[in-house]
């Protein structure tokens, strides 16, 4: 009964530390979801770009981030931005280097489901009138983002567990305590 008590007495004292680290994780997660769906929608868009300059760009971004090792990016932004006078939070760290990685993975799940739509619904909508911006926010974009479910749910996921590394540029987060 001793070594019982004593743990829920050492997990009573931790309990703030351990909800603090608790609500940092689910911030830096949702927040990470939420700005890298959004950039990885626009950066989606641009793969589109009939632009070949802006197309070749934007995959060369999808690309770098994709292949970049995630705390490879971390520490260079938390390391090496102060020696060119740029200090950033853990926090802002993390969440830059996670929206550029996590908006690199969405917008290659989002591609992946658009090559697989009919593409004479985008024929007929642009024989009825509609411009391109109309023909991405009203067709293609809806059952681009319907059939992208499944990926996009496991990145949020991958989104939770990866929050994790965000401990080695000194952010205080659940898995940390």
């Amino acid at each position: 009964m001793g070594a019982w008590s004593s743990f829920t007495r050492d997990l009573l004292e931790q309990m703030p530390l351990i909800l603090t680290g608790l609500v940092n994780t689910l911030q830096l997660a949702a927040s990470i979801s939420v700005s890298g769906l959004l950039l990885g929608i626009l950066v989606f868009y641009l793969t589109l770009s009939k632009n070949k300059l802006v197309r070749n760009s934007i995959n060369a971004y999808i690309s770098f981030f994709i292949g970049m090792p995630l705390i490879v990016l971390l520490f260079l932004m938390y390391y090496g931005l102060p020696s060119w006078g740029i200090r950033l939070s853990p926090f802002t760290v993390a969440f830059i280097g996670f929206t550029f990685n996590v908006a690199a993975y969405n917008a290659a799940y989002l591609k992946t489901a658009y090559n697989g739509l009919d593409k004479s619904q985008l024929e007929a909508a642009s024989a009825q009138g509609f411009n391109p911006l109309q023909i991405f926010q009203l067709i293609t974009l809806p059952q681009v983002l319907r059939l992208s479910i499944p990926a996009l749910t496991n990145q949020v996921i991958a989104n939770l567990k990866d929050s994790s590394v965000a401990f080695l540029i000194q952010y205080t987060e659940f898995f940390a305590r």
